[in-house]
C-alpha cells in the first residue's frame, strides 16, 4: 500500500528526534492553509455559538432549509397525542436531537447516567444478521431505552462503577486514568446470555456533509490492513448496510463508522434515541413491549423532515484553527507528524462533486482517515459492528477540539467520556497507536505542551 504523505509528514522525515527542540524548527511549518478547517465552509467564531452557524457559502436557499433544519433538530418529542411534535417513545433516551448534541457540540460523561443526557448503550449478541451487521438483542433491540412513556417501563437502569490505572512519564510525572464499567440493572424482562454492551457519547455535528462527500476511493486507499508497510498502523474500512439505499456502503459515521449516510444516521437517532419511527425505519425501537409503528401506518415524521434535519447536520459551518503563527503551537504539529499522530489523524481531505454545491470540491482539514484501528484492549468494547471488531473504533476527527470546553464545558473525550482533556486520550491510546502512546510519554513537559497547544488549536 502506498500512502499519501501530506507536508507535515514529509517535513518530519527531515526533523530531528522527538527529544530535541530547536527554535528553528518552528519556521518550518506553515499551518496557514488549515486555518480554513472546513474549506469555503470554514467559520471564524469563538463563542459559544463555534459549532452552530450556518456554512457561509451556502445559497440563500440552502440558508433557509438549514434553519428550519435547526429547529426541527432542537424540536422535543412528547407524548401522543398533542399538536405539536409527538410520538415520543414508548421507549426511549432523549427527547431531541439537541440534548445528546449540546449546541451541536458534543455531550459530557453525565454524573448521573439515569438521567436525560447524552449517553446511550448499543446491545447485541453473538452472530451476525442478514446483512453482516450485529444481531439485536431478543426483546430489546440495538439500543438499551432507559426511560418510558406513562404504561410503560424502561428497558433497564443504567448503572456505573469507576476503575483507575496509573500512567508514568519518562519524567517521573504521573496521571491516574478512570474508566467507567457500565452495565445494566432493573431490566423490564431477563437480559439473555451473552449480551454485549457498548457505551456511547453524542458527538460534534459540525461538518459531516464534507466527509459524506469524500470520495470512497479516497478513503480505501488510505488502508494497510496487512500493515504492508510494516508501521504497527494498519486501518481499514468499514462496509455496512444502508437500510435506505439497500446495498452495502462504506461506513462514514458512529464511533464505528457503522453508518453509510447522514440522513441514515439521522433516522436511527429519532427510532433508537427518541423512539420516533420514520420511512426508513418504520418499526419502534426494542420490539419487547412496543407495537408502534406497524407497517402500512404513517411514520411519526416524514421524509421531509428528515431530509430537512440531515440537510442542517451537513450544511453546518467548521470552526477555523486558530493561532497557527504561534512556535509552540508549529513545534506542536510537527510532534503530531513525528509521534505518527497524523498517520490515523490524516490532516488533509477533498470532496468531490456533492448535491450540495458549498460541500463540492472542498479542501479541508478534519484530521482523520475515516478508517478502522484497533486501538487495543483498554479502549476495547468487545463488541463486533459490521466489519469493526471488537478492539476497533473509527478515528475521530479532531478538527474544533479545542473549542470544546467554551461551547460545551467540558471536556470528556472518548467513546465514554472516560478522557478528562486530551492528554488522557493520548494516554487511553494502545493497539496501534501504542507506539505513538509511548512517543508521547517520553516527551518532556514542554514537548507534551507544545504538541497539546496544537491539538487545541484545531
Amino acid at each position: 500500500m502506498i500512502r499519501k504523505l501530506y507536508p507535515i509528514l514529509l517535513l518530519s522525515l527531515a526533523l530531528t528526534s522527538c527529544s530535541e527542540d530547536h527554535d528553528s524548527d518552528y519556521e518550518n511549518i506553515d499551518l496557514t492553509e488549515r486555518i480554513n478547517a472546513g474549506g469555503e465552509t470554514t467559520i471564524f467564531s469563538t463563542t459559544t455559538n463555534a459549532f452552530s452557524s450556518p456554512a457561509p457559502n451556502l445559497t440563500a436557499a440552502e440558508t433557509d432549509n438549514h434553519f428550519i433544519g435547526d429547529l426541527l433538530f432542537e424540536a422535543s418529542f412528547v407524548t401522543a397525542p398533542a399538536q405539536v411534535n409527538p410520538g415520543l417513545g414508548s421507549i426511549y433516551n432523549n427527547s431531541a436531537c439537541i440534548n445528546c448534541h449540546p449546541r451541536d457540540g458534543r455531550a459530557k460523561h453525565p454524573t448521573n447516567v439515569n438521567s436525560a443526557n447524552g449517553l446511550l448503550m448499543r446491545a447485541s449478541i453473538f452472530g451476525t444478521d442478514e446483512h453482516g451487521g450485529p444481531v439485536a438483542v431478543p426483546g430489546f433491540g440495538l439500543q438499551i431505552q432507559n426511560r418510558a412513556i406513562s404504561g410503560y417501563t424502561p428497558e433497564a437502569e443504567y448503572i456505573v462503577t469507576y476503575t483507575t490505572k496509573t500512567e508514568t512519564f519518562a519524567d517521573g510525572t504521573t496521571i491516574t486514568l478512570r474508566k467507567p464499567d457500565i452495565t445494566l440493572t432493573d431490566t423490564y424482562i431477563p437480559l439473555p446470555a451473552g449480551v454485549m454492551l457498548s457505551t456511547r457519547l453524542g458527538t460534534p455535528i459540525f461538518g459531516l456533509g464534507l466527509l459524506e462527500e469524500v470520495p470512497e476511493a479516497n478513503i480505501t486507499a488510505l488502508q494497510d490492513i496487512n500493515d504492508a508497510d510494516g508501521d504497527g498502523i494498519s486501518g481499514k474500512a468499514n462496509f455496512v448496510w444502508n437500510p435506505f439505499t439497500h446495498q452495502t456502503e462504506l461506513g462514514r459515521f458512529g464511533w464505528k463508522a457503522n453508518t453509510a449516510s447522514v440522513i441514515v444516521q439521522c433516522a436511527g437517532a429519532y427510532v433508537e434515541d427518541m423512539g420516533i419511527t420514520n420511512p426508513i425505519f418504520t418499526l419502534e425501537s426494542g420490539h419487547g413491549q412496543t407495537n408502534g409503528g406497524i407497517p402500512g401506518t404513517e411514520p411519526e415524521v416524514s421524509m421531509e423532515t428528515l431530509e430537512k434535519v440531515a440537510l442542517y447536520c451537513k450544511t453546518l459551518g467548521v470552526p477555523a484553527a486558530r493561532n497557527t503563527d504561534k512556535k509552540e503551537v508549529k513545534n506542536g504539529a510537527k510532534l503530531f507528524a513525528q509521534l505518527d499522530c497524523a498517520k490515523c489523524h490524516v490532516p488533509k481531505q477533498v470532496t468531490g462533486n456533492a448535491s450540495v454545491a458549498a460541500l463540492s470540491n472542498q479542501t479541508f482539514f478534519p484530521y482523520t482517515d475515516l478508517l478502522l484501528h484497533d486501538m487495543g484492549e483498554g479502549l476495547a468494547d468487545n463488541r463486533p459492528d459490521f466489519m469493526a471488531t471488537g478492539t476497533e473504533w473509527k478515528t475521530r476527527p479532531l478538527w474544533g477540539i479545542g473549542l470544546t470546553n467554551l461551547v460545551n464545558g467540558h471536556t470528556d473525550f472518548l467513546h465514554d467520556g472516560r478522557a478528562k482533556n486530551i492528554e488522557e486520550a493520548i494516554l487511553w491510546h494502545g493497539g496501534e497507536a501504542e507506539n505513538s502512546k509511548n512517543k508521547y510519554k517520553n516527551l518532556n513537559a514542554k514537548q507534551r505542551s507544545d504538541l497539546l497547544e496544537f491539538i487545541n488549536s484545531l
